[in-house]
């Protein structure tokens, strides 16, 4: 069985709207947040999900809560119809 967990497509995009608000480069958020800079743009494309300890320290960077963060991200993903139905889990099983 895979970890491979499905793309958060608001989540990426809740990121890099808080951090066009804050006006930060990718690669300022990633040395601030401890992440390498490339993943911050991985992490915008879809291409991976950050750990959660990186998203906490993304949320801290760019002084945001992670209710704040959470919630956009799941606006956004409702928009998009990529929110798991209620009792579905996410890992599809």
């Amino acid at each position: 069985m895979s970890n491979q967990v499905e793309p958060q497509p608001g989540l990426a995009e809740a990121i890099y709207r808080f951090r066009i608000k804050r006006q930060m480069s990718q690669e300022q958020l990633g040395l601030d947040a401890g992440v390498h800079p490339t993943w911050i743009s991985r992490i915008e494309s879809g291409q991976i999900n950050p750990k959660w300890g990186n998203v906490k320290a993304i949320a801290r960077v760019l002084d945001v809560r992670l209710s704040e963060l959470a919630a956009l991200a799941e606006e956004l993903d409702l928009r998009v119809g990529t929110a798991p139905q209620p009792g579905q889990n996410a890992g599809g099983q």
